[in-house]
């Protein structure tokens, strides 16, 4: 992309290495590029021994509700203002994003100039709570959106990532300090696959996703339900089996795929796979499991796991009804987990 070297800053998560070379933390690929050369999510690159990463645009930004992202514990019914950039350390086949994430196969596209505090005052006018890093993967863009969340702190907003979880100390520690919420995408439960369709490791996917949790974040894991990829009754039970061991109230959604980009043969999810797969992960602990992309069985509500009361119901993305009290508490008195002021 021509605008790419104007539209940059020197990185922050980066290692300087002898004779030009420059080791990348802001994802767990850990790319070491020389001079000329760029990582794999192609807008970081080494420019004369210096780590340049994108900064000052926006691939596009837009008023979404939070359920949208999705967030089902955070601040039902909000608004947020959701921004991106361009590119992504994953090349998913099924990226449903693909026209920004995949830069090979897209061309590219046209950024739009701002600032972080023309991003915040934009949120502010339309009443927004949260500004979200979202579209394409956040990881390789971490400095500027720090830059995003530092100046929407200020202002009282909250912050999320919308992200793959490929996830570094490094990073973590960079964004702890003006990041709130972490949505991850847990692709499938089979390293193979990971490696062959999204050019990536799940052990560090898994690490990524413990090193979030352990940094206090407020998590939420979803996955892409695609028939014949990692729908089986063994490999949901496998990611339900995980998340379960880090915490039984991990809210978990299982959404159903749409044929798009690399992956239009596959046909979409039915809704008689997402529900077996819900109860499968039910039954390994979860006490919060919802579907979506699908509108059938009150799969979009929360429910108490003390009472069985449906606390919070959805239509589409919106909150038709939220019974919760202060602090998250159902009317039996059970407290639900999340951030919800």
């Amino acid at each position: 992309m021509p605008f790419l070297p104007e539209l940059t800053r020197e990185a922050g998560l980066c290692e300087k290495l002898d004779g030009g070379k420059v080791r990348c933390a802001a994802c767990a690929h850990r790319c070491l590029t020389a001079p000329g050369g760029a990582g794999r999510c192609a807008v970081r690159f080494n420019e004369g021994g210096t780590l340049k990463v994108p900064w000052g645009y926006v691939s596009g930004a837009a008023l979404d509700p939070i359920e949208k992202k999705p967030f089902f514990h955070v601040l039902p019914g909000a608004r947020t203002l959701s921004f991106g950039m361009f590119g992504c350390n994953f090349h998913c086949d099924f990226c449903q994003n693909w026209q920004i994430a995949d830069l090979k196969a897209s061309g590219g596209g046209a950024p739009l100039r701002t600032s972080p505090e023309e991003l915040v005052s934009q949120a502010l006018a339309a009443g927004a709570r949260a500004v979200v890093s979202t579209y394409n993967e956040p990881l390789i863009t971490t400095e500027w959106s720090a830059a995003v969340f530092a100046a929407a702190k200020k202002e009282g907003l909250r912050t999320a990532f919308v992200s793959n979880g490929y996830a570094t100390p490094e990073a973590a520690a960079f964004l702890k300090p003006v990041l709130d919420f972490w949505k991850v995408d847990l692709k499938c439960f089979n390293d193979a696959n990971y490696r062959k369709v999204c050019g990536a490791e799940l052990p560090k996917v898994l690490d990524g996703l413990k090193l979030i949790l352990a940094s206090g974040f407020f998590v939420e894991v979803v996955t892409l339900v695609i028939p014949g990829f990692n729908d089986s009754d063994e490999e949901i039970g496998a990611m339900a089996a995980f998340l379960a061991g880090l915490s039984k109230d991990l809210p978990w959604h299982l959404t159903a795929f749409h044929p798009d980009h690399r992956r239009t043969g596959t046909p979409p999810t039915p809704s008689d796979t997402l529900y077996p797969a819900r109860d499968i992960a039910r039954r390994a602990g979860l006490r919060y499991v919802y579907t979506g992309n699908d509108r059938g069985a009150g799969g979009q509500d929360t429910v108490c796991p003390a009472c069985g009361l449906a606390v919070i119901t959805r239509e589409g993305f919106s909150v038709a009804k939220n019974l919760l009290g202060k602090g998250g508490a159902c009317p039996c008195g059970h407290k639900i987990p999340g951030v919800w002021v």
